[in-house]
């Protein structure tokens, strides 16, 4: 029986930009956040993509690392909730849950001159929770940890004579124990273990295996520097598309196959190849027809010569084939430059990959992305418990809320949320009551 890889089901965020009071998601093998501009969708996620960027960051860049490849802050006061009264919050709050039913919070403080600190960290599991301080005393240290690390402090004492004691330490964007030299108060001396140990051990793959891909995707290339194909994708997702499109054709994987196929059914090409051009520069090349015919194969251009929707739609389906089962991609209007029909398309090589196992996350503003999936549920090609809506709203104070919506058998939710078909039905209508103008 093949074992279900570890994966995210649940975050949670306080304190963050328009995320005053506690609001979270559950996440589902498709999650999508809908809602008008500045609702707080990307804010939602944005706290997640700076715990992926510090872990990732070469060197200690603090407890978090706020201008990334991710996410770009050059200021805390940039994230940080106002109030009514303008007032910044002192510190936000993120929370993840696996789906062990195991959760991690981690509460950050704000540093004059500093930036930020982790204030507290907080791990439950079942009935258990373990709440971390910096500064706690050895004697509580040794009251929170297992039975077969209580004592291991007074093994040390006997074996070797010294006095090690349990301290807290930061490490990047968490807090871990470690046992240390008591007489020096050397945070070097460290008797054991390596780097410590933390409850947020079983969160950081789930955490760094996210693959990000921004609205912001660039401009086509003529070629592509080389970079790693994977299976770790740190930063966004990419600056890696022509080299895993690169060692796909290089292993003859039926990914390419699969590639060619989803481009076709989006109507923006049918293959797609990658030369390259030295050992550090890489071409894409892609079919100029949405369809292969005889003599087609031949028939390729750069893609920096065909329409703009196939070098913002390359990546996205870059990612979905890619992304493991378990995997969070996180996809910020993967839509953008896309033909309607292309849309429809798109919501089906969504749907394939979460089935696959895929985790996606999908913030978009399209109304008929979200109108394929219902259709897709409806016809019983998509499970209904697979997918999630969340429509992020600001209240009367500017604060975000989140409803979310669960789809019945016939891939309906009510008459929520309204925005997206009342709009289009108000553009239809005005369009009609124009024609219909007298004297016009």
């Amino acid at each position: 029986m093949t074992r279900k890889p570890p994966c995210l089901t649940r975050l949670a965020v306080q304190g963050f930009k328009s995320i005053c009071k506690e609001e979270q998601i559950d996440i589902h093998p498709l999650t999508i956040l809908a809602g008008a501009n500045s609702s707080g969708k990307s804010s939602m996620m944005q706290p997640l993509l700076l715990l992926k960027q510090t872990l990732e960051a070469a060197g200690d860049p603090g407890a978090l690392l706020l201008d990334g490849t991710n996410v770009r802050f050059t200021s805390k006061e940039q994230l940080l909730s106002k109030g009514p009264a303008r007032a910044c919050a002192s510190g936000f709050a993120v929370r993840l849950t696996a789906d062990n039913g195991n959760s991690l919070e981690t509460r950050f403080r704000s540093v004059v001159g500093q930036g930020f600190d982790v204030e507290r960290m907080v791990f439950r599991a079942g009935r258990e929770t373990l709440d971390i301080q910096p500064d706690m005393p050895h004697e509580r240290i040794v009251a929170l940890l297992p039975d077969h690390l209580k004592s291991f402090a007074d093994d040390m004492s006997r074996k070797y004579g010294e006095r090690p004691r349990w301290r807290v330490f930061r490490d990047r964007c968490f807090l871990a124990f470690e046992l240390t030299d008591s007489a020096t108060r050397d945070p070097a001396a460290r008797f054991w273990p390596r780097g410590g140990i933390s409850p947020s051990t079983e969160f950081l793959p789930l955490i760094q295996s996210v693959v990000h891909l921004p609205g912001l995707r660039g401009n086509p290339r003529r070629t592509y520097p080389k970079t790693a194909a994977g299976p770790h994708f740190p930063g966004t997702f990419e600056a890696y598309v022509a080299s895993l499109v690169f060692q796909w054709q290089t292993d003859k994987s039926d990914k390419l196959t699969e590639l060619g196929t989803s481009m076709e059914e989006l109507g923006l090409s049918w293959k797609v190849t990658a030369k390259a051009i030295d050992d550090t520069q890489v071409e894409l090349r892609v079919g100029r027809l949405p369809h292969g015919k005889r003599g087609g194969a031949h028939d390729m251009v750069s893609i920096a010569d065909v329409g703009f929707g196939v070098s913002q739609s390359l990546p996205v389906l870059v990612a979905l084939i890619e992304a493991k089962a378990g995997q969070i991609v996180y996809l910020e209007q993967p839509e953008i430059h896309l033909h309607p029909k292309a849309q429809r398309g798109l919501a089906r090589t969504l749907c394939r990959a979460a089935m696959r196992g895929v985790v996606l996350i999908v913030e978009t503003h399209s109304a008929l992305l979200l109108r394929e999936v219902q259709t897709l549920v409806a016809l019983g090609k998509m499970p209904k418990d697979q997918v999630t809506f969340h429509w992020l709203q600001r209240n009367e104070e500017g604060a975000t809320i989140v409803p979310t919506a669960a789809l019945d058998d016939d891939g309906a939710y009510g008459d929520w949320p309204e925005d997206f078909d009342a709009t289009e039905l108000d553009a239809e209508q005005a369009y009609l009551d124009a024609v219909e103008q007298p004297g016009r």
